[in-house]
């Protein structure tokens, strides 16, 4: 295939993963049909199905598209470079990132769509789950065996520890968007105080500082 065909495939691809997005978050997975899909993306039905075999396929392309942006804009996708900076300093930045980045009606939207079909699809849950919490996990479990070895953490476990801090992180202001929709997302000044919150208990439980009684 030449370079001129695969830039053109590509770039087909992209436009029916916008179309789809922007209509199962209006429509949800039941009532979107492919034939919507191809009419928004202005291609065929044909071509739509030539990329995704099936609003399944499709569906689980679009969950890991928009998950994807979210990792990338926190980092998540690269090995990024750790420094001796206070852990404290660190995980404010992160945290409140974080909690920016993935705090949408679009990704809310999302993940609320995926949970009400995850018993017929698990494949759609697991797909959100590996491209979001887990992926955030993975990120903090590097920082936490970092900063247990620079001396600042105390993370035996750093897996554990950072189930914890990310779940401590985004489990209040995530159950809150998804039982009361986008009125329910916190703004951008409680989120931020929401993370500060978040690495100040963090802190008091996973700190060097604290166990060896020197202010963190």
């Amino acid at each position: 295939m030449s370079n001129g065909a695969q830039t053109r495939q590509k770039r087909s691809r992209q436009k029916i993963l916008a179309a789809a997005e922007r209509i199962f978050l209006k429509n949800g997975f039941l009532g979107t049909n492919m034939d919507a899909v191809a009419d928004l993306a202005g291609m065929s039905k044909q071509t739509v199905y030539t990329h995704f075999k099936s609003k399944e396929a499709l569906f689980i392309q679009v969950v890991i598209a928009m998950t994807g942006v979210a990792a990338h804009a926190l980092k998540e996708d690269i090995e990024e470079p750790l420094d001796d900076r206070p852990v404290r300093d660190f995980l404010q930045e992160a945290a409140t990132e974080q909690l920016l980045v993935v705090m949408t009606p679009q990704l809310m939207q999302l993940r609320r769509m995926v949970i009400g079909e995850a018993q017929r699809f698990p494949e759609l849950g697991r797909t959100l789950y590996q491209n979001g919490p887990a992926t955030s996990i993975r990120r903090y479990a590097r920082v936490f065996a970092h900063y247990t070895d620079l001396g600042q953490l105390h993370t035996p476990d750093p897996i554990m520890a950072a189930t914890h801090f990310n779940w401590l992180l985004m489990g209040g202001p995530t159950s809150a968007a998804m039982l009361l929709g986008d009125a329910g997302i916190p703004d951008k000044t409680a989120l931020k105080r929401h993370a500060a919150e978040s690495v100040t208990i963090f802190l008091s439980a996973f700190s060097n500082a604290k166990r060896n009684g020197v202010p963190n």
